[in-house]
This record gives C-alpha cells, sequence and structure tokens, in this order.
C-alpha cells in the first residue's frame, strides 16, 4: 500500500543467488537492448548523445526515450527504464488517469445544507457548509452561495455555520512531502472542503501584503480574504525612502501565527507573500460566514465548527464547479498540487469507496495496468508529485503519452499542456519563456517537473516532416549548474529536425541548441524551497 516505505527494506529482495544472477543477466541483457536500439535516425542518435555527454550531467541519473507517436517506434533511448523521480511530471499520470476514470464532463459539488427546522426566516438549527472535494471553490463562489441563501429569504440562523471536509480522509499531508514545505503555496493541506482566492486556485492560502507607512513607523499589514485565521507576532519596520526592502512572513509550524518580521521602505510597493492556512475547512468556513454577514444573514452564535459529516440534514443551496476538462487547464499550464492531490482523493472516493491517498492511488495504477503499464511497478504515493517516494521510468512515462492519443479527450488534455514560448499565461503555462524563438516555440506540449536535483520534461514535438514524436527527458541526482538547457535542446532538437550542416560533427549540429534561453532560472534553489517555483507567481 503507498505510504512512508520502510527505510531500511526499500531496495532488499529475498532471492536465491542462482536466480540472482539470473535475474542480473536478463535486466542486463534487456538494459543494453532497450539502451541501444537499432538507429532509426542516425543523425538523432548522434545529437542526443552529443547533448548528453555534457560535464553538467556527468554525475547525474539520466533517461531518455523518444517515440514515433504514431507506430510507437522507438527513434533513441538512453537508461528508459532507469526509475527516477518525476516530481510534477507525475501530473501527467493522474490528469490522464482523472479523465479516464472520472470523465471530462465531471464535475465537483459544494452544498449548503440545514439542520434542524425552518419557521419563515428563521433557521432553528445550523447551516453546514459541505465540502464535495472542489480543488477550484473561490471565494468569489462562497459569496454566490451566500447570496443564494438570502435569496432563498433565511434572515436567521440560530445556531452555527458547520464546515464539512469530511468528504476526504482527514490526512492533509501526503506522504514524503517536506515539513519545511509546508508554509508555501505549492503545499497546501487537503480537503473535502478548501477554498482559494485567485482565478489560478492556489487552495488553502491568504494573501500577506506589507505596505510601507510613513519613515519610523510600523507597515501595515492586511489579509486577503480578511476572514483568514491569521494571528500575527512580530512586526515590519518602515525605513527610509530608498532603503531597500527585506521583509519576512513565516508561518509557525502547526499553526496560523505569522511572524512578521524585517523592513520596507517609505514609498516602497507592497510586498505581498502567499501563506498556507492550517485547517482549510475551518477557514472556508469562516470565509463563508462573513459572507452570510454581508449578504444580511444572521448567525446567532456566531462561531464556525467543524462538522462530523454525520449530522442529519437537508440540501438548501449549491455550486457546481467547472468540468474535469477545464480544472485541467491550471493543474498542468502552471503545475497547480493542489488539483492533482485533490483528483487522487476523488478518484479514491468515486471509484474505490474512500476518498485517501492510498485507495486514489491504488485506482491510478489499475487504469496504467488497464493500459498495459504496469511494469515496471516503481512507485506513486501521491497526484502531484511532491513527494520524493514517487518513481517512474522514463520509457512509461513516453508510452503513457502514446496510449493516451487514442482516448476521446485526448484533445483537451494535449492542449491543457504548456506550450513552449508562448507568453500567454494560460497557454504557455511553465514553459512560456523557454524554447523562445526556436522551432519548438508554439511546436512543443509538454510537462516540466522540477525539486532540488531534478529536472525533467515529457512531451510532444511535431518534427519538420510532420511527424509527432513523444519525448521523455528525465534527469536526476545533479548538483552545481543545472542541466536545464539540455532537456530544452532535446525538445528542440526534435522540433527542428537534423541540424543545417550534415557534414558537421555531433558537437557542431548540436552547439546552437545549448545556448540558454530565457527562463532557465525559473526554478532556482532557495534554500527550502524547490517544488514547482516554475509557477513562479506563488512560490
Amino acid at each position: 500500500m503507498p505510504g512512508r516505505p520502510p527505510r531500511h527494506r526499500l531496495y532488499r529482495r529475498s532471492v536465491p543467488l542462482a536466480a540472482a544472477a539470473v535475474l542480473a543477466a536478463s535486466l542486463l541483457a534487456g538494459s543494453a537492448q532497450a539502451d541501444d536500439p537499432t538507429p532509426a535516425d542516425a543523425a538523432l542518435t548522434a545529437d542526443l548523445n552529443a547533448l548528453l555527454a555534457d560535464s553538467r550531467l556527468a554525475n547525474a541519473q539520466t533517461g531518455v526515450e523518444v517515440l514515433d507517436a504514431a507506430s510507437g517506434q522507438v527513434l533513441y533511448a538512453h537508461q528508459p527504464q532507469a526509475l527516477l523521480t518525476p516530481a510534477s511530471t507525475m501530473k501527467t499520470v493522474t490528469s490522464t488517469a482523472a479523465l479516464d476514470l472520472l470523465g471530462a464532463d465531471y464535475r465537483f459539488s459544494t452544498e449548503v445544507r440545514t439542520t434542524g427546522t425552518r419557521y419563515g426566516s428563521t433557521l432553528v438549527g445550523d447551516l453546514v457548509l459541505r465540502g464535495g472535494g472542489d480543488p477550484s471553490l473561490l471565494v468569489k463562489d462562497l459569496d454566490d452561495l451566500a447570496t443564494q441563501v438570502a435569496a432563498s429569504g433565511v434572515t436567521t440562523v440560530t445556531g452555527r455555520v458547520l464546515a464539512d471536509g469530511s468528504r476526504y480522509d482527514s490526512t492533509p499531508l501526503g506522504p514524503g512531502w517536506a515539513w519545511d514545505d509546508e508554509p508555501y503555496s505549492y503545499s497546501p493541506q487537503i480537503s473535502g472542503l478548501t477554498v482559494a482566492n485567485d482565478s489560478e486556485y492556489m487552495m488553502d492560502t491568504v494573501q500577506v501584503t506589507v505596505a510601507p507607512g510613513a519613515a519610523g513607523e510600523a507597515a501595515k499589514v492586511t489579509l486577503n480574504p480578511a476572514e483568514a485565521p491569521m494571528a500575527f507576532t512580530g512586526s515590519v519596520a518602515t525605513g527610509a525612502a530608498g532603503s531597500g526592502s527585506s521583509v519576512g512572513v513565516d508561518r509557525k509550524r502547526g499553526s496560523n501565527e505569522l511572524a512578521l518580521s524585517g523592513s520596507i521602505a517609505a514609498g516602497a510597493a507592497p510586498v505581498t507573500s502567499w501563506v498556507t492556512v492550517e485547517n482549510p475547512s475551518t477557514y472556508a468556513g469562516r470565509v463563508f460566514a462573513g459572507a452570510l454577514a454581508r449578504h444580511g444573514v444572521q448567525v446567532v452564535r456566531g462561531d464556525v465548527q467543524a462538522a462530523t459529516g454525520k449530522e442529519s440534514s437537508q440540501p438548501l443551496v449549491s455550486h457546481q464547479s467547472q468540468t474535469l476538462a477545464e480544472l485541467i487547464v491550471p493543474m498542468l499550464k502552471i503545475s497547480n498540487n493542489g488539483i492533482a492531490e485533490h483528483l487522487t482523493k476523488e478518484i479514491g472516493k468515486v471509484k474505490g469507496g474512500r476518498g485517501d491517498w492510498a485507495t486514489g492511488v491504488n485506482q491510478v495504477q489499475a487504469f496504467l495496468k488497464a493500459n498495459g503499464l504496469s511494469t515496471p511497478a516503481g512507485r506513486q504515493v501521491d497526484g502531484s508529485g511532491l513527494s520524493r517516494y514517487d518513481l517512474i521510468t522514463p520509457a512509461k512515462m513516453a508510452d503513457l503519452l502514446r496510449i493516451v492519443q487514442g482516448k476521446p479527450w485526448f484533445d483537451a488534455w494535449y492542449n491543457a499542456l504548456p506550450v513552449a514560448g508562448n507568453p500567454q499565461r494560460m497557454v504557455g503555462g511553465t514553459l512560456a519563456a523557454r524554447m523562445r524563438g526556436t522551432k519548438a516555440e508554439n511546436n512543443v506540449h509538454a510537462k516540466s517537473g522540477s525539486m532540488g536535483g531534478v529536472d525533467n520534461l515529457i512531451g510532444y514535438a511535431t518534427a519538420p516532416d510532420g511527424r509527432r514524436l513523444v519525448f521523455a527527458v528525465m534527469v536526476n541526482d545533479f548538483a552545481g549548474t543545472s542541466p536545464r538547457p539540455l532537456l530544452d535542446a532535446i525538445a528542440v532538437r526534435l522540433a527542428t529536425g537534423p541540424a543545417a550542416a550534415p557534414a558537421g560533427t555531433a558537437q557542431q549540429r548540436v552547439k546552437s541548441l545549448t545556448a540558454p534561453t530565457s527562463g532557465d532560472g525559473q526554478d532556482t534553489y532557495t534554500g527550502t524551497r524547490w517544488e514547482d517555483c516554475e509557477a513562479v507567481a506563488h512560490c
């Protein structure tokens, strides 16, 4: 069952010595065959070999596979069966499984329900905000629900607002997620009821904005939404004009206490930080309660409490999310981790009866098996790839991308992938600043994935002759200079075809492909924060 692997038995196997020798010989033969296929394109083989000989990959683990998307013919392979950390390329697995198992038209529903009895405009009982797992529920949507409650004629609620996140289990963070990532927006807590305050659905976060006052005074701090249950310690000073800014907003682990520090220059632009919130369901309940008050619905007891999920209640009003086909756009374009994890738990709830990671991942693995992708087993414990326990091979990634081309939802999924070099946020996504000015621009559709020592790119490139190619490039265990230009160069080479000087050496042919392109540093390591900071707006 997926989860934290036993540390001392992770790679042990009890195999008789003779059997181990046979197995080793078989694996070596298979590896050699896969890593050295008969070249379908000698120039491509020479060019990619030259790229992979770069010193930036000298001590790294690298796996590459390139396929003809129509025939499945292997055009190039280098360690395609190596088990490597996928980071956010795992979202390709989760999103395709969700589309197949839940359907492209699937929607999430959030309900407001009532307990007790209604007498005219008075509800003698509680209002229950029941989460349906919607990863895209916005502050505006909760305001709309409050509008509907008021429009139904309810003006007084004698009880409380109960926040019900019980659709999913009570484990908020995935197996193997780093504890020091917890305050940051790319590592939200997962609940059956959560709220986002922006159109990119960065759930379970609050915007903390620090604006300067007069020099020598404390800076002004505001929250959006204002109902977020944050408490402050410390302060940010306002320095002299031009003195620079060093604002610190740090959430204490396990609480909603924010430690403020540093200074901001008088007259400087405000500084906004995105911080996660403990207990996302009651956070959403507080935002809803605030909306009720604004719309003239008085909740007499005034407090927000967690529901048990077992309350006897009746439906009052509801909100429907966008379709799954629409929700995978922000999930893939900007690498939204929260959406991926909600889809994983929703798959578990709908197909396996339990809204938890283990059940969801088991269903995803069943999807892979049903499509002939069960070996090698690899390991998956979450939906976003935020965990370092996840392992998958480049060959399986490439085969997945080849197989899903025949699915009825493929066009929607393909268009949801980031498009190289396209500057529009919800087109280019995490590849908006990469491969610009090359044949890959507006050609390559691919998902990136990165964390400390990991950089991956898997997707599709259209060759000059019109053939669609599938590629998976995975680099693990590097330190120092980022190998990202090499990943991009492989995609550019596929989109470009043989370089203009076929008589030159492979090194000469690929030299122009490895020049740095804009955006190469977007995943720069910043201490403890390095997981999909390619979605730089919130990292």
